[in-house]
C-alpha cells in the first residue's frame, strides 16, 4: 500500500519531499509545534539531558514526560505485538512494524506520544462508518485504514495511546525520493490523483476537514532482513558523559526506519492503491471553529494568510488537493519553494491566478515589493511562472524527456479548468468536493485510469 501522510502532505508531497512518512501532513493540517508539552505528571526540576544527534531518527531529546514511549526491537506490546522493525515517526508518534503473535500477520503500531490527542482512533472509526458517497468504486478505493487493535501502553514518559493497522509498503515521499525523476507514470498519477478525490469526498461526506500491496506476511521475520535489512540499533549516548543513556524513559538505541521503498516509476498501474494515515488533527467544521492552517505553506490556502479571523472550511482542503494533484503529474510542487516565506508564496499564487480579491490586495503589506498599485508585475517577463509555463516546464518536458508519457491538449484544458477553479482566490467560489468528482478531467482520464489499474491488480 502506498501511504499518503500526514493528512495529505505530510500527508501531501513536498518539492524536495522532506515529510516524514505517511508520511508525509488537513483540514489539510499538521499539528503545530517543534516539541512536547511536558507531562502533567512531572514533578522533575533537574536540568534535562542532552543527547547526541543520529540522522534519520526521532529527536531523542523527545524521549521525556509528555513525550516519546521507549521502545526496543523484540518487545512485545499488549502482550500479543512483537516489535520487529521502525517504520517512521512524527512530532507526536513512533511507528513501528509488528508480528502479531495470534494471526501471524505483520501490522502496523503507531504509538503516540504521552501528550498526544488519543481521539483519532474515535476519528477513523467515525470516518470509516456512516452512510456511504454514491458507490464510486468506495469498498475497494477506500483509502482510510482500518482500525484493527487500539490500547494504551504505561511507560515512564506517560500513558501512550497506540493504533494497530494493516502496514503499508511506503509513502509517496519514499517512492519519489528513490526515482532519480521524481515522476509517477502517467497513468499511476491519474489513479492516485482519482483515489485522493473519493478519499476527500469520503471525509468530508463525514463532515471532516482535514496501497502498494504488500506480500510481508507471506515472509518470515528472518525473510524480512534478509530483503530489507535487519534493524540497525543505533546508541544513544548523553553528551555530558559520552556514556550510553540510564534513563528508563529513553531507549538505549534508535532505529532508523526500514526501507520498503519502489522508485516511484517503477509502480505498475495494478499496484498504485493509495491509504491515508495520520487523522490526528483532522476536525469537523460543523462542531468546531479553526482558524490556524498548519498546512505547508506551498498548498496552503490564501484565505488563511487574509482572513485569519475567519474560521477555516471544507473549502482550505479543495485549494490543497488541487495543488496536490498537479504535483503527482509533475516533478515538482506548483507552488515554488517549499521554504519559502508566506509573501514569496503569495506572489506565485498571483502569477497563476491574476489580482487577488481587492480587500485582500489592499492589506498586502509586501505587495510592492512585487507588483505595482494597478497590479503590473515589477519583474521582468522571463521571473514569471504562469499556468503554461509551469505545466510546460515541470510536468510535459521532464515526462517527454523520460518518455514517461506527456498529456495532450484535450486533458491539458480539462486539467486547467479543474485546477483553476478549485484554486479560486475566494473559499466560496471553489467547487465542493462532489462537483469536482464530476469534472471533466477526473471523469474521463483520473477515474478510468484508476479502474483500470483495479482490472490490472494481482489478487
Amino acid at each position: 500500500m502506498l501511504q499518503m501522510s500526514s493528512w495529505l502532505r505530510r500527508r501531501f508531497l513536498s518539492r524536495r519531499m522532506t515529510t516524514a512518512r505517511v508520511s508525509s501532513g488537513s483540514s489539510f493540517t499538521i499539528r503545530k509545534g517543534s516539541s512536547f508539552l511536558q507531562s502533567r505528571s512531572s514533578t522533575s526540576s533537574a536540568p534535562p539531558v542532552e543527547y547526541g544527534y543520529i540522522h534519520g531518527v526521532e529527536h531523542i531529546n523527545y524521549y521525556r514526560p509528555g513525550g516519546y514511549h521507549p521502545i526496543h526491537i523484540d518487545d512485545r506490546l499488549a502482550k500479543r505485538y512483537r516489535i520487529v522493525h521502525k517504520l517512521g515517526h512524527g512530532t507526536f508518534s513512533t511507528v513501528w512494524l509488528a508480528i502479531d503473535e495470534r494471526t501471524a500477520k505483520y501490522v502496523a503500531i503507531k504509538v503516540g506520544t504521552g501528550d498526544a490527542d488519543p481521539s483519532e482512533i474515535d476519528r477513523l472509526s467515525q470516518m470509516t462508518q456512516g452512510p456511504r458517497n454514491g458507490g464510486i468504486c468506495e469498498d475497494e478505493m477506500s483509502p482510510i485504514p482500518i482500525v484493527l487493535d487500539r490500547f494504551e501502553v504505561s511507560g515512564p514518559n506517560g500513558i501512550h495511546p497506540c493504533l494497530v493497522t494493516l502496514p503499508a509498503r511506503c509513502s509517496l515521499q519514499e517512492a519519489r525520493e528513490a526515482s532519480g525523476s521524481s515522476l509517477f507514470q502517467l497513468d499511476v498519477a491519474r489513479s492516485l490523483a482519482a483515489q485522493l478525490v473519493v478519499a476527500v469526498s469520503l471525509i468530508h461526506a463525514r463532515g471532516y476537514a482535514m496501497e502498494l500491496p504488500s506480500s510481508l506476511d507471506d515472509l518470515s521475520i528472518e525473510q524480512l532482513y534478509a530483503r530489507y535489512g535487519k534493524p540497525v540499533q543505533e546508541p544513544v549516548v548523553c553528551l555530558d558523559s559520552k556514556a550510553a543513556s540510564t534513563d528508563p524513559g529513553v531507549p538505549s538505541y534508535a532505529v532508523p526506519a526500514v526501507c520498503l521503498g519502489v522508485p516511484s516509476h517503477d509502480i505498475q498501474l495494478g499496484e498504485a492503491k493509495l491509504i491515508l494515515s495520520d487523522f490526528g488533527v483532522a476536525f469537523r467544521p460543523g462542531d468546531e471553529s479553526r482558524f490556524e492552517s498548519y498546512t505547508p505553506l506551498v498548498l496552503r490556502p490564501p484565505e488563511a494568510f487574509f482572513e485569519p479571523a475567519k474560521p477555516l472550511t471544507l473549502a482550505s482542503d479543495i485549494w490543497s488537493l488541487g495543488c496536490v494533484i498537479f504535483e503527482l503529474l509533475a516533478h515538482r510542487s506548483l507552488i515554488d519553494g517549499i521554504l519559502a516565506p508566506q509573501d514569496d508564496i503569495t506572489a506565485q499564487q498571483v502569477e497563476l491566478h491574476g489580482p487577488m480579491p481587492p480587500e485582500w490586495w489592499a492589506k498586502w503589506e509586501k505587495r510592492p515589493k512585487w507588483y505595482d498599485e494597478k497590479g503590473r508585475p515589477l519583474s521582468n517577463p522571463s521571473d514569471i511562472w504562469p499556468w503554461e509555463r509551469r505545466f510546460n516546464q515541470w510536468l510535459q518536458s521532464p515526462r517527454q524527456s523520460r518518455g514517461m508519457g506527456t498529456i495532450g491538449e484535450d486533458e491539458r484544458d480539462a486539467l486547467f479548468e479543474l485546477l483553476t477553479w478549485m484554486l479560486a482566490w475566494r473559499p466560496g467560489e471553489r467547487p465542493d468536493i462532489s462537483k469536482v468528482l464530476k469534472t471533466d478531467w477526473i471523469t474521463r482520464w483520473a477515474l478510468p485510469a484508476y479502474q483500470k489499474g483495479l482490472e490490472r491488480r494481482l489478487p
